[in-house]
């Protein structure tokens, strides 16, 4: 493995009485495509907004770089950018396209205007929505919208080498998609790994048996909050581990308990 980019040690966290994450331990490294799976209500999600900062743990120790990260990621102090790609792309409706992309340059850089929208281009091309600046979310399809939003997750300040994430963190980029439209996110996500400049780590929630094998090339296995288990792809699909075995086959006899 390469040198460890983000590690959480014994991390928690609980909204009232439900703990969600329970001590756990978590590296990504440099370079890397991580895949993260689990049943429904696992703490998948949620560990992905702690890694990017937008969550606190309650307790345990978060490593950037091997730095300690004390607080949120808005209390700045951070070399590694990190960005987000959410599982409903949370795209502003009010703004077009080109407006939603370039939201981060347009709120905290002194970047002309013109300088902003052709740097809007420029991330639409890698995205393969070249012609869509002008339009509105609503006016596109699912899958469109989900690249939209990776347009908006890779943008960078060229001025500032602080301002662009190096990590992407992907929450189900494939939920609600069909199988063609989810094969092109799939491939999406590969290319920008290999783009020169933009995201080469990145970690991605998933349930689908596709995302999985084709985004993927360690996966880690959450339940009840825990890592129960870690491997390569190849591993995942020759396991006896009861609780893999069951979640791939979706059955409902097995130590996952279904809820009711």
């Amino acid at each position: 493995m390469t040198e460890p980019l983000i590690e959480l040690k014994g991390v928690s966290k609980s909204f009232g009485r439900h703990k969600v994450l329970d001590n756990v331990d978590l590296t990504i490294y440099r370079g890397e495509a991580l895949g993260i799976i689990g049943p429904s209500g696992t703490g998948k999600s949620t560990i992905l907004r702690v890694i990017a900062g937008l969550l606190s743990p309650d307790e345990g120790e978060i490593y950037v770089q091997g730095v300690r990260r004390d607080g949120l990621i808005e209390d700045g102090g951070q070399e590694v950018g990190i960005g987000m790609v959410f599982q409903q792309a949370a795209l502003f409706d009010s703004l077009t396209v080109e407006e939603n992309v370039g939201f981060l340059l347009y709120q905290n850089s002194n970047l002309p205007r013109s300088r902003i929208q052709d740097l809007v281009k420029e991330k639409l091309d890698m995205v393969g929505l070249p012609e869509v600046g002008h339009l509105y979310p609503a006016e596109l399809s699912g899958g469109m919208r989900k690249r939209v939003s990776f347009a908006r997750a890779i943008m960078s300040n060229p001025d500032d080498p602080t301002v662009g994430p190096e990590v992407l963190l992907y929450d189900e980029p494939t939920a609600g998609l069909d199988p063609i439209a989810s094969t092109v996110i799939e491939d999406l996500i590969r290319y920008l790994q290999c783009l020169h400049g933009v995201c080469s780590t990145y970690a991605v929630v998933t349930h689908q048996d596709s995302t999985m094998r084709r985004t993927a090339d360690r996966l880690i296995f959450l339940y009840e909050g825990r890592v129960q288990w870690q491997g390569t792809v190849s591993e995942t699909y020759n396991t006896e581990n009861p609780l893999i075995k069951q979640f791939l086959s979706g059955s409902v006899q097995g130590p996952i308990q279904v809820a009711g």
